[in-house]
């Protein structure tokens, strides 16, 4: 059985944007093109109707690239547990208040089993301090932590 891998709408905006300027944010887009592929042959891989309604938002052109992208990827429904559980992640400070999207990625990405939450969101969701946070949280509420992590984390050494 393959392991489960939730999509946040950062990734997805990596693999449809236009190359950046910025050396390490045309890395982590290219990064993204390289995975994204494989992410579907090596794992199972879903999203939520929050990535959709994220995705969808913006230039029009710009969206229906990204809502094109994830056409086909099952789609996780944001249930009364899942808001409540990110409701406890803002109140217990694992993720700011001013981000309530964020925590229901995790809570989503939690309550229906993924392993992995992919992500380029290292300001509130991918790094050691929150990732710290979130998963007692989490684990305190009952549900095993998805590992967040990065398409590159992901990707691991079968990247090259």
């Amino acid at each position: 059985m393959k392991a489960k891998v939730y999509i946040e709408t950062s990734v997805v905006s990596y693999l449809t944007s236009q190359l950046s300027r910025d050396l390490i944010l045309a890395a982590r887009q290219e990064l993204t093109r390289e995975v994204w592929t494989s992410l579907f042959s090596r794992f199972d891989v879903f999203v939520s109707a929050l990535v959709l309604q994220e995705a969808g938002r913006g230039d029009s052109e710009a969206s229906s690239v990204r809502l094109k992208a994830l056409e086909g990827v099952p789609v996780l429904e944001i249930t009364d547990s899942v808001k409540a559980l990110a409701r406890r992640l803002i109140k217990e400070r694992a993720i700011p208040e001013s981000h309530l999207e964020d925590a229901l990625h995790v809570a989503v990405a939690s309550a229906n089993g993924m392993q992995f939450l992919l992500t380029w969101n290292f300001s509130h969701l991918n790094n050691a301090v929150m990732r710290s946070r979130i998963r007692e949280v989490i684990e305190n509420e009952g549900y095993e932590c998805p590992e967040l992590c990065s398409p590159e984390e992901l990707a691991g050494e079968g990247s090259d």
